[in-house]
């Protein structure tokens, strides 16, 4: 209610600037600028936030509220259910379709193996849910082999976008150079290990998926909770990189003394529709 109140309370341009923004990456119908494309892939990191909020909407209204039902997995809004992979890949899909909105106004190849990418998380989200409609045997001898096959290469393949294009590592170096530098910028900047750590820690959580092979696990409530946490983690530490990496691509484009009659870093960012996707 706070996010569609049309009053002026609660940053209301800032409610519109995030609702106009969505609605720009459900139709993807003009040109793909950097709060586009940044929102969307934030929301790849929020798919099993949408299918919670599928399964928990369906359960209110067919009364599997409080009741034996809400356990059951073959219920008609448990695991079985057709809607899960289809609200699971839907972000994928927007970034898909992103991709190649960027590389018909650009003609970039790039952005074909950026649309590459996100198509590989398909396969990995239908043959999961395949899993409750087939028979066991056929899971276990063709169909989780290829399930693993897939998550291996999307972990791949996005860890490797993630080092190599959304944030890279030449430019690394200059991240932690702030205008006021504190004792924070001053042990972070130019260290190592922080490279070290970007690098371990997302190949790491790119592939939290492994916990999966253990039905123990799977089914656990706590380890489901710290998997989801350790996602936030991950997109945030992407979040913090991807925004300097495109900074500090913006800005060397420009001569260091820029004129007084130019518009602020951060309209800069947020209007400019000259970015890498």
């Amino acid at each position: 209610m706070i996010l569609l109140s049309p009053f002026d309370m609660f940053y209301l341009s800032s409610r519109f600037y995030f609702l106009r923004t969505v609605w720009r990456i459900i139709l993807p119908l003009q040109a793909i600028t950097f709060p586009d494309f940044f929102l969307a892939d934030i929301f790849t990191s929020m798919s099993k936030v949408f299918s919670d909020l599928e399964r928990s909407v369906c359960r209110m209204v067919n009364r599997q509220v409080a009741t034996i039902a809400w356990f059951e997995a073959d219920s008609i809004c448990g695991s079985h259910s057709v809607a899960i992979p289809l609200v699971l890949v839907f972000p994928y899909l927007w970034r898909f379709f992103q991709c190649l909105r960027q590389y018909k106004d650009t003609k970039e190849k790039t952005c074909l193996f950026n649309a590459l990418k996100y198509s590989t998380a398909i396969p990995v989200i239908f043959l999961s849910a395949l899993k409750y409609h087939v028979y066991p045997d056929q899971w276990v001898g063709f169909y989780r082999p290829l399930w693993l096959i897939s998550s291996v290469v999307n972990s791949l393949y996005s860890f490797y976008w993630d080092i190599k294009r959304d944030w890279d590592l030449s430019i690394l170096t200059r991240i932690f150079m702030f205008k006021n530098p504190s004792i924070w910028t001053n042990l972070l900047y130019g260290q190592n290990w922080v490279f070290y750590w970007v690098l371990g820690s997302n190949l790491v959580l790119r592939c939290t998926w492994t916990y999966k092979l253990s039905a123990h696990l799977r089914h656990n409530y706590l380890t489901v909770f710290t998997i989801a946490a350790l996602e936030i983690l991950r997109r945030w530490q992407w979040v913090f990189f991807r925004v300097e990496n495109e900074w500090n691509k913006m800005t060397a484009k420009q001569n260091l003394e820029m004129s007084s009659d130019m518009p602020s870093e951060g309209d800069r960012l947020l209007d400019s529709s000259n970015h890498t996707v």
